[in-house]
């Protein structure tokens, strides 16, 4: 994976302050999220660039090979475990460091960008933005899981530690259990992370509950 990842972006006002780079989930692309941003409630804040890039189209070994877009191979699963292709994360986790370099680029320092990400996407923005070298503004974590914790153990960086985390998984998650969701969240606790965790009645998706959540966790880590 070379150059800079295809994406759609949103600009809620004219020169942005602030950046969210957001990825989906395997399978989908990035158009999954785009229709959030209206719902964020962000009318009033300061202008906010939205990058939703898509992943590459590789082959998925639990899929039976069949070629999706997807952040990494992911080899099995089960309810409560995966075995994951963790080189396919650093590549991945290096195709997102190249989109927050543009951001710099474009004026957005690193302390204005967040990292978000919906299950697989919410995996790499985990092992993206603790492992930053630059102090990021937060990650939003979604239904999803740490699937590597050895890497975030061995390359956690100390200008990430007091970062931000947003974290939210469904109680009726039928496809990245509950139970990995709270196990990352105990793991970042562990670490010393400060976790904000909401649970919310639903399967693997996102509700309006949780949008609005979201909102109001970014208009709260915006300057006016």
């Amino acid at each position: 994976m070379t150059g800079i990842l295809p994406a759609i972006e949103i600009e809620t006002a004219a020169m942005p302050r602030y950046s969210v780079i957001w990825l989906h989930g395997l399978g989908a692309d990035g158009s999954d999220f785009e229709p959030v941003v209206p719902a964020l409630g962000l009318d009033g804040c300061p202008g906010v660039r939205f990058v939703f890039p898509h992943a590459p189209q590789i082959p998925v070994t639990c899929n039976g090979g069949y070629v999706m877009p997807a952040w990494y191979d992911i080899v099995s699963l089960d309810a409560d475990s995966r075995v994951v292709d963790a080189a396919g994360i650093l590549v991945s986790r290096q195709a997102i460091r190249r989109l927050i370099e543009r951001e710099n680029q474009r004026g957005v320092p690193c302390a204005r960008i967040f990292v978000a990400g919906f299950s697989q996407g919410g995996a790499v923005a985990y092992a993206t933005a603790l492992t930053h070298a630059e102090s990021l503004a937060g990650v939003i974590a979604l239904s999803t899981y740490i699937p590597t914790p050895a890497l975030l153990e061995a390359e956690a960086t100390a200008a990430n530690r007091a970062a931000p985390i947003f974290a939210a998984h469904g109680s009726e998650d039928d496809v990245v259990s509950p139970g990995l969701g709270i196990r990352a969240r105990d793991f970042l606790i562990r670490h010393g992370y400060g976790v904000e965790w909401h649970e919310y009645p639903m399967p693997h998706s996102i509700c309006l509950e949780e949008v609005q959540d979201i909102g109001r966790w970014l208009r709260g880590r915006m300057d006016s």
